[in-house]
């Protein structure tokens, strides 16, 4: 991905030559501020047909760049707010993997504790045990707990099934049906099973459920007051956009009302403004000490299917680590559920953060999905890059 913003003038003999280049670069192609190339990236994205856009920068300095696009709202045409809220999903994740390092810090539960530890018979059948998982194996994704949860790919799906919830014993019992992906530590595979054991295991070892704990651990001590869990709701809190599935053409819906599928894990919203400050937080040592922070952040190979989403990608404890353009790395995990799509990101020390949030998501090829990702994931590169010169120049 194309990095930016300022030219890197070539080296020269002496003052006079120096002087020159910089002229003749500034003269062929004048330096673009990091706003207006936040604003470039975001038409970008809308360019591809996506609803509304949302992003939001925050600098080493404290500043905030903001820019957004397109429509909150394709029947009104209302304009896209920069403070709306929208579907956290996955990213609720890294919140989750956050109470549970907390834990092990404080010595109630440890990384290389088993499932069956805390859950006792619960991860078992069709070759299933959970006396050979750990935290660690749940935490990365390298359980081999296959996932089978409930899903629409076609409007008459997501009408007939936006307003189901299940339990989570239910959930576990769907995926207790299928042979395992691989052995505990053998392989990699995204398993949203393997976060719902989580989140029992910090009920188990606290004595509150994880949203309470996510609250008076994270959001309280940081004044993350834009970050609500919505327990069954189908809704949003005000303002929001409109969330958008296309499955094809003439097949673009409406599903901003559901019930979150799992509403102990993905029952989050949040806003731009809150996930950047989380974010930094967690990557500055806000909010975990140093060792398990460097847990957090021992990667681990992706799946081959991921690799085409994420070049580069590794993942961590509930965290991810994508290469910069710039050179060296950044932190994320972005979130897609019910039509939002969000990509996020923050440097190694935490000092620049970016959050884009889209409330539409292309499914219905995999093409789009990728044309997507490679377009959000673009924004977030140039915005986390933006205080490196150009290499073009």
């Amino acid at each position: 991905m194309p990095s930016t913003l300022r030219g890197r003038l070539a080296l020269a003999l002496g003052a006079i030559v120096l002087l020159v280049a910089a002229v003749s670069c500034a003269d062929t192609q004048p330096a673009e501020s990091a706003i207006d190339r936040l604003r470039r990236d975001t038409e970008a994205i809308h360019a591809l047909g996506i609803s509304g856009v949302q992003a939001r920068v925050i600098t080493p300095e404290g500043e905030q760049l903001i820019a957004t696009s397109g429509t909150a709202d394709r029947t009104t045409g209302r304009p896209v707010s920069p403070d709306g809220y929208f579907r956290m999903a996955s990213t609720a994740k890294t919140l989750v993997a956050t109470v549970v390092l907390q834990l092990a810090a404080e010595g109630t539960i440890t990384l290389d504790d088993t499932v069956e530890r805390w859950l006792p018979d619960v991860v078992r059948g069709n070759g299933n045990d959970g006396s050979l998982i750990t935290l660690r194996n749940l935490l990365q994704h390298t359980s081999g707990i296959h996932d089978d949860l409930p899903g629409y790919t076609t409007p008459d799906e997501y009408y007939r099934q936006r307003f189901d919830s299940y339990p989570p014993d239910q959930l576990i019992a769907r995926a207790m049906s299928h042979a395992p992906d691989f052995a505990p530590g053998a392989g990699w595979q995204y398993s949203n099973t393997g976060y719902i054991l989580l989140s029992i295991i910090i009920e188990r070892a606290t004595g509150r459920v994880a949203h309470q704990q996510i609250e008076s651990r994270i959001l309280t001590p940081l004044g993350l007051h834009g970050t609500h869990w919505l327990g069954p709701s189908p809704g949003l809190p005000e303002p929001h956009a409109r969330a958008y599935q296309f499955f094809g053409p003439g097949s673009e819906v409406d599903v901003t009302e559901q019930i979150p599928l799992e509403p102990e894990n993905l029952s989050w919203v949040t806003t731009t403004q809150d996930e950047n400050v989380f974010f930094r937080a967690l990557l500055g040592a806000r909010l975990l000490p140093p060792g398990q922070l460097a847990e957090m952040r021992r990667t681990v190979a992706v799946s081959d299917e991921l690799r085409t989403l994420w070049p580069g990608g590794r993942y961590g404890l509930g965290l991810a680590e994508r290469p910069l353009s710039c050179g060296g790395t950044y932190w994320s995990h972005e979130g897609g559920d019910a039509g939002y799509i969000t990509l996020n990101g923050v440097t190694v020390d935490g000092a620049r953060s970016a959050v884009v949030s889209m409330s539409e998501a292309l499914g219905d090829t995999p093409d789009h999905i990728r044309s997507q990702e490679s377009a959000a994931a673009t924004l977030i590169d140039h915005a986390l890059c933006a205080d490196h010169p150009d290499p073009a120049h």
